[in-house]
């Protein structure tokens, strides 16, 4: 078997963008926004989980530079080396957040912007209800999707060949809540990536508090 293919699909996709997906989503407004909302939640030197941290910009250097502790987690080698060296005061790991052990409460917020969609429904809804149980209660997490009522659907990403599955807004909020989460506040809007073979694509932002 190549090495390839028994990595995790999003690997692939990712060990092959590298920081072209970080230039192609710079201009992500809604992203800078859902990432002020949560600084101005968080208490001083508060600890984060970043799930599929990618390049570590812009979501794990905002937070450092905040001056909280940030843990990055991703299935991409290369992602995780170029986390490494941009953001070195955050600590970065390779790991599939579906088999990654985390301990209950031990987050005070949790960050999964865009890292489930090469996931099955069932893996995003495991995934949501394991990161609602990493927070502590009253701490909060953030999801961003495109949220889009597909399944196991092949598609061409940046360049990249993807099979996507995804949930409708409102389907995707469902099960959110049945994670025991409360949504807090959420943002729709469209964006185009800064690349040659990108599209427009729905952006979806949650913030959510972990209910008790």
């Amino acid at each position: 078997m190549a090495e390839e293919d028994r990595r995790a699909p999003a690997a692939v996709v990712f060990d092959a963008l590298g920081t072209d997906y970080e230039r192609a989503f710079a201009g992500s407004a809604a992203h800078r926004a859902s990432l002020r909302r949560l600084l101005a939640e968080l208490a001083p030197g508060s600890s984060v989980l970043d799930v599929g941290s990618g390049t570590g910009r812009p979501t794990a250097q905002a937070l450092v530079e905040a001056g909280h502790r940030v843990l990055g987690l991703d299935v991409s080698p290369v992602m995780v080396g170029l986390a490494a060296r941009q953001v070195p005061e955050a600590e970065f790991r390779l790991a599939d957040i579906r088999e990654a052990p985390l301990a209950e409460g031990s987050f005070d917020a949790v960050c999964g912007y865009f890292s489930l969609l090469q996931m099955s429904r069932a893996e995003q809804a495991a995934v949501v209800a394991k990161l609602a149980r990493a927070v502590r209660p009253g701490g909060l997490v953030v999801l961003a999707t495109v949220p889009l009522d597909v399944e196991d659907v092949e598609a061409v990403f940046m360049g990249q060949p993807v099979r996507v599955t995804s949930f409708g807004a409102e389907a995707f909020g469902e099960m959110v809540a049945k994670a025991g989460l409360t949504v807090l506040a959420e943002e729709q809007t469209l964006f185009t990536p800064e690349h040659p073979d990108a599209v427009p694509e729905p952006h979806l932002f949650l913030h959510a508090r972990r209910d008790g």
